[in-house]
């Protein structure tokens, strides 16, 4: 399997211009949000960033929003966390709610601004008590956001290995990286890195959060894999060894490794 993002559903999106955040009083960024998916819903689990059912179980717990080209950067954006909140409609509360960003919103209304498309729940969770579903009736609102830290609450770095995986195709998905929560590199070292005798080998985004790598060699790539990990800040982290020898596609790997929230 090569490693690009061929199948993927949104290859066929057209790649729109990154656009500039305005910035509102007292450091918040002027944009808008709508919802989509179930009332109470998680959105369309993972879309554009590939982490399909994870978003509506802890610590995503479905709050989480589909962004336009200037917050998704072409998948770059993948896990960033933005605090939200409405006070234009009478059912805001104006408190605010903090989302990770899991999928794109490729519409139009999207790309006029920064927006964040809402699951039904973390758009309902900028209500009044008792006000979520009028609030979801409103309409598109004007919000306020700001990137914030992601905070996962103890939770270490997981490796998802996809499901085409194999020992000459090494891809997976990296999930939940607290502080800056996107990724601007991935490499990996493959068993015997530590003797000097395998060098660090940057990985390729495929698309959204997974990240890939074809063997070079023709034999099969040899685990256990070590992963460097950069962020989009430029933060560096290490997880030794986190997949092992005899791996399976599909499953995930925790390390015992995450970034300071």
């Amino acid at each position: 399997m090569a490693c690009s993002r061929g199948t993927f559903l949104f290859a066929t999106l057209a790649v729109l211009s990154i656009l500039s955040l305005p910035r509102a009083t007292h450091g918040w960024a002027n944009g808008g949000a709508t919802w989509y998916g179930g009332p109470s819903g998680d959105g369309s689990e993972g879309g554009a960033c590939g982490y399909k059912s994870d978003v509506g179980q802890d610590p995503f717990s479905s709050m989480i929003a589909a962004a336009g080209a200037a917050l998704f950067k072409k998948g770059k954006g993948c896990g960033a966390c933005y605090q939200v909140r409405c006070k234009d409609n009478p059912e805001c509360s104006g408190k605010h709610v903090t989302v990770v960003i899991t999928d794109e919103c490729p519409d139009a209304q999207c790309q006029k601004r920064p927006h964040f498309d809402m699951s039904g729940t973390a758009f309902g969770a900028l209500a009044k008590p008792g006000m979520a579903d009028k609030l979801r009736n409103a309409g598109v609102l004007n919000i306020e956001f700001e990137r914030v830290p992601c905070k996962y609450h103890g939770k270490k770095i997981s490796f998802k290995m996809d499901s085409g995986a194999n020992p000459y195709y090494l891809a997976m998905l990296v999930e939940y990286e607290a502080g800056d929560g996107d990724l601007a590199s991935v490499e990996v070292m493959e068993a015997g890195g530590k003797k000097g005798s395998v060098k660090w080998e940057k990985m390729r985004q495929s698309w959204g959060a997974l990240w890939c790598m074809d063997s070079k060699s023709g034999k099969p790539l040899e685990a256990p894999f070590s992963f460097r990990l950069t962020s989009g800040s430029g933060k560096v982290l290490v997880a030794n060894n986190v997949v092992p020898a005899g791996w399976s596609a599909g499953k995930a790997y925790q390390s015992n490794v995450n970034y300071p929230a």
